[in-house]
């Protein structure tokens, strides 16, 4: 169980460390984007095609990093009203349902479109536009192992000590 949870705190630091560097990337290109635009009055393609995906990074490997944080936003105005017990049962409902998401829609879908793209290229960088999608089963297998530890953590109670420790 200790593994685990220095296995969390290790991909914790990642994806915040990730997170980081892709936003202060999109900030330097961003700066550079309006300096070409409006100084130099001759725009950069390449530097705007790079902050959509560098975004598109940051939004899915942040999501990931809330999500094993169980920071995330949850409507709980349904689990509130009913027991402890009750509202552990829908916490893990909840962690299966997104598990099912993460594997199916985000892994497997990820993939599926990773491949069919690898044929096409961005129109200003040249790269496969797959390299672009890679993200996408990449996040899903973060938010699927965030799934499967924050269900044992619920299972055996150390959810609680781990927000009172």
């Amino acid at each position: 169980m200790e593994a685990l949870h220095k296995i969390r705190k290790g991909i914790d630091r990642i994806l915040s460390s990730a997170c980081a560097v892709i936003f202060a990337a999109m900030v330097v290109i961003g700066t550079y984007q309006i300096v070409t635009r409006f100084i130099f009055k001759s725009p950069s393609t390449v530097s705007e095609e790079l902050l959509t995906y560098s975004f598109t990074w940051m939004a899915l490997l942040s999501s990931a990093y809330v999500f094993g944080k169980r920071d995330h936003m949850r409507m709980g105005f349904m689990a509130d009203k009913v027991s402890p017990g009750g509202q552990k049962v829908l916490s893990i409902f909840g962690e299966i349902l997104i598990l099912v998401l993460a594997a199916s829609v985000m892994i497997y879908g990820g993939v599926t479109i990773t491949k069919l793209t690898m044929t096409q290229s961005t129109a200003s960088l040249g790269i496969p536009m797959g390299v672009v999608y890679t993200i996408i089963p990449i996040s899903g297998v973060l938010i699927a192992f965030y799934a499967v530890l924050n269900m044992i953590d619920l299972i055996t109670g150390a959810d609680k000590k781990l927000a009172e420790g």
